[in-house]
């Protein structure tokens, strides 16, 4: 799929840094000395911490309607340039053009439904990304790849050194330049040299509410406790298991006439939904990570 050209093309600027009298006006003001037009804007201030957060989208003076398609080079002089101005203020500010499509590897293991539910939704335009190929230590989702016309790469994972099939996965996902992994109920626990090799943020789904139920059998830990309420949480994967920043949360009501497989299909309903959210938001530009939280400009 190419690059979204029906509409013009826009920055988005992801903000934060001490908060200060003026900063809303300032970043305005920059945006509106350099000749752009601000389409959308979303602040938070963080009363604990005394932090300012923004989501500012403007469309730069060189991209309009009807003229010609601006160059790579122009966008980066401007998002360059609001870097600066960003960290002049003590901001820190990362920025996006709009129109790019990060490409996107998928990683699964035997459970089919969030890699259905996400590739149908990218196939059905709702995801602006390219996903680029499929990883998994098992060949279930093999045929359902091929069928999709994704690339399918099997890394088994049993009586091999998690280190020599971790280095296969990682040379993968570098030789099709993935910008974002999925963990799409890939049942295998990302070692911290994975997470600092890959290059590119990783998004994984657990089917529990998190803090509650981290690790593995959730919804039989759940069963156990007699809860009330289940859940599934999406977020970014750290080295320490589940404990990543979380990005989108949902739950469900039960009562004790679950039993566990009636527990496992609700949340399979959760997961999708919630996955999918995760990763609609992370590629419209919409969350902010501070310390082990986000900031959702939903």
């Amino acid at each position: 799929m190419a690059a979204d050209t029906t509409s013009p093309a826009t920055l988005i600027a992801l903000l934060h840094g001490p908060d200060q009298p003026g900063i809303v006006a300032r970043v305005a003001g920059w945006i509106f000395a350099n000749g752009g037009n601000i389409i959308h804007a979303d602040q938070h201030r963080d009363e604990g911490e005394g932090i300012f957060f923004q989501r500012i989208e403007w469309a730069p003076s060189f991209a309009k309607a009807g003229d010609d398609v601006p160059s790579p080079a122009q966008f980066d002089a401007e998002a360059a340039a609001f870097r600066h101005f960003a960290a002049s203020n003590g901001m820190s500010a990362q920025i996006a053009v709009s129109t790019h499509r990060p490409r996107i590897v998928v990683m699964a293991s035997k459970a089919p439904h969030c890699f259905h539910d996400l590739v149908l939704r990218w196939k059905a335009g709702e995801l602006p990304a390219d996903i680029v190929g499929v990883i998994s230590n098992h060949r279930d989702l093999a045929d359902d790849s091929a069928h999709y016309g994704l690339p399918f790469h099997h890394t088994p994972t049993d009586g091999v050194a998690k280190s020599e099939f971790e280095r296969a996965q990682l040379a993968l996902i570098a030789a099709v330049k993935s910008e974002l992994v999925i963990m799409a109920r890939y049942m295998q626990v990302l070692s911290a040299d994975f997470l600092k090799g890959v290059g590119c943020p990783v998004i994984n789904i657990h089917h529990s509410f998190l803090p509650a139920f981290a690790g593995g059998k959730p919804y039989h830990q759940a069963y156990a406790r007699g809860v009330k309420l289940i859940g599934a949480t999406a977020h970014y994967a750290t080295a320490v298991l589940d404990d990543g920043p979380i990005i989108a949360q949902d739950v469900a009501r039960v009562t004790h006439r679950h039993d566990v497989a009636a527990l496992i299909r609700k949340g399979r309903d959760l997961e999708k939904f919630v996955l999918a959210q995760a990763v609609r938001w992370h590629l419209e530009n919409r969350i902010l990570v501070f310390g082990n939280k986000t900031v959702v400009f939903d």
